[in-house]
C-alpha cells in the first residue's frame, strides 16, 4: 500500500500518478467497508492492481467512449479515465456497476481524482446499449458469459479487453462454441500465467 512505484517506474507523467496516489489512498480508506478489493491482496495493491489495468489501457485503440463493465473497485475503468485525462481527450467512459455502495465509491474517487467518469449503477445486461468502442471487464464471468455482456455494449467495430488467469485457453475454446471471434493473447505483466485478450468481430456462432 502507502506510495506507488513513481511516476518514472510506471512511465505516467507527474500529474497522472499523482492521480493514481489518490486512488490508491482512497481506495485503502473504503476498503475495509465495502471490499473493493481482497484484503490479500491490498498489500500489493499498486502491482496487482494498479499496474495491471495500465496494461489494459495501453494495449486498447484510441476511442471516444470506453465501457467498462462490473467496474467494482475501479479497475481498469478508472485507472483508464485518469490515464485518458493526460493529455486531455475526448474519450468518455462509462462505469457499469450495479451494486450501489460500490457505485458511490466510483463517483467518489472520480470527483477526488479530478476526472470525468458516468457511472451506471445498474445491472450490465439492463443498462442502455453503450456503443463504446472500447469495452473492458476484469474479474467478472467467463467468457462465454462475458461476450453476451460486451456485445451489448460495444459498438460494431468496438475492441473488449479481458484481463483472465491460467484457465484463459480452455475458456477461449468454451466460448468458440457460442460465439465467433477474433481473439489475441497479450501475455500479463504481472501474472506470469495470466493474459489479456484482446477480441474483436464478435458474432453469434
Amino acid at each position: 500500500m502507502g506510495e506507488g512505484p513513481g511516476a518514472v517506474a510506471l512511465n505516467v507523467s507527474r500529474e497522472t500518478y499523482e492521480r493514481l496516489q489518490i486512488f490508491a489512498d482512497l481506495l485503502v480508506k473504503w476498503n475495509p467497508k465495502i471490499n473493493l478489493v481482497s484484503r490479500a491482496s491490498l498489500p500489493h495493491l499498486w502491482s496487482r492492481h494498479i499496474v495491471d489495468s495500465l496494461q489494459v489501457y495501453r494495449a486498447a485503440p484510441r476511442t471516444d467512449h470506453w465501457a467498462d463493465l462490473g467496474s467494482g473497485g475501479g479497475f481498469p475503468g478508472v485507472i483508464a479515465a485518469i490515464l485518458a485525462a493526460e493529455p486531455a481527450s475526448d474519450t468518455r467512459v462509462t462505469l457499469i456497476e450495479s451494486d450501489q455502495r460500490k457505485a458511490v465509491f466510483l463517483r467518489t474517487a472520480a470527483r477526488e481524482c479530478g476526472v470525468s467518469i458516468n457511472v451506471l449503477a445498474q445491472r450490465i445486461e439492463s443498462a442502455p446499449p453503450q456503443s463504446a468502442g472500447v469495452v473492458s471487464a476484469r474479474a467478472l464471468a467467463d467468457l462465454t458469459t462475458l461476450l453476451g455482456y460486451a456485445t451489448r455494449h460495444a459498438a460494431p467495430d468496438g475492441t473488449m479487453l479481458f484481463l483472465k488467469g491460467k484457465t484463459w485457453g480452455k475458456e477461449v475454446e468454451d466460448a468458440r462454441a457460442t460465439w465467433q471471434f477474433d481473439c489475441d493473447a497479450v501475455k500479463s505483466e504481472t501474472e506470469p500465467e495470466a493474459v489479456l485478450l484482446v477480441i474483436k468481430g464478435v458474432s453469434r456462432d
